[in-house]
């Protein structure tokens, strides 16, 4: 098992990021899905339980070209759907991924992300409350969404670059090299910090450690890039309303069922919870 911590700073407030992941998510959702391929949802409705109210989502990550060659050679089909189940009691969100064939990897396969949204700039430390033994083997990730540097030439798009991007709504941006050392300065442009822990288990014996590697090196990338372009559409989700969300998750989960079937695969590069 193999667990980090990604903190991810933005220049929008931690009520600006609410509407605007869950817009960022059914947007890139749509990208991702066409041919057989991509997003399913199954559920999506409040839930409350043992004192927390938030949304629950049940998604299926259909991700037979998506996977690395040497799991798709030994794994079956069934094994590379995940079931995704999310419980999104914002400020906090917990997200369990896992393979659609019990039967097939049985306990073996987990990936949980638990995110804690906070009004600052990453300085916390072990916000998901891990002991002490835990924490010092966890690794501190920090991404910075205007280097460019960190991207893979091939994930780089210049109306997703926030080195160059400028908010006609709010006047953010573009974010230059020590952006982040000038938020505290700024006094209208707010700011904050996504916490994600994420634990990665995959119990397979000769391909464990190269697998939860690979997983974590992965989500390190979607992290990096939904966040990109999650605040270079500022313009496009800044204002909306959380009912506005809903309806468009709504009218989102029917496009994703026809496109399934339907349209090639635009390439996935999903996000989390």
């Amino acid at each position: 098992m193999l667990i980090k911590e990604y903190r991810v700073v933005l220049p929008i407030s931690v009520e600006e990021y609410q509407v605007a992941q869950l817009y960022s998510v059914a947007e890139t959702s749509k990208n991702e899905t066409g041919g057989g391929e991509g997003v399913e949802v199954l559920e999506n409705e409040p839930y409350e339980k043992d004192g927390e109210k938030g949304q629950y989502t049940h998604k299926i990550y259909h991700l037979q070209s998506k996977v690395p060659s040497f799991v798709g050679l030994l794994a079956p089909a069934s094994a590379l759907k995940l079931h995704e189940k999310a419980w999104n009691a914002y400020p906090y969100c917990r997200t369990g991924m896992l393979c659609s064939s019990n039967e097939y990897m049985k306990d073996n396969f987990l990936i949980m992300i638990e995110t804690w949204h906070k009004p600052d700039l990453g300085e916390q430390e072990n916000v998901h409350g891990l002991d002490a033994d835990a924490w010092k083997k966890c690794e501190v990730v920090n991404i910075d969404i205007a280097d460019r540097s960190a991207l893979d030439a091939k994930d780089y798009k210049a109306d997703e670059d926030p080195a160059t991007f400028k908010s006609e709504k709010t006047g953010r941006g573009p974010l230059g090299p020590d952006w982040k050392k000038e938020l505290p300065s700024k006094t209208d442009c707010p700011h904050m910090c996504a916490y994600k822990l994420v634990t990665v288990k995959f119990k397979w014996f000769g391909l464990q450690n190269k697998v939860e590697a690979f997983i974590h090196k992965l989500e390190k990338r979607l992290f990096t890039n939904f966040h990109r372009q999650l605040f270079c559409s500022i313009d496009k989700w800044e204002g909306l309303t959380m009912d506005d969300i809903r309806r468009m998750e709504e009218e989102t989960q029917k496009e994703l069922d026809d496109m399934r079937v339907k349209d090639p695969v635009k390439g996935m590069s999903a996000a989390d919870d």
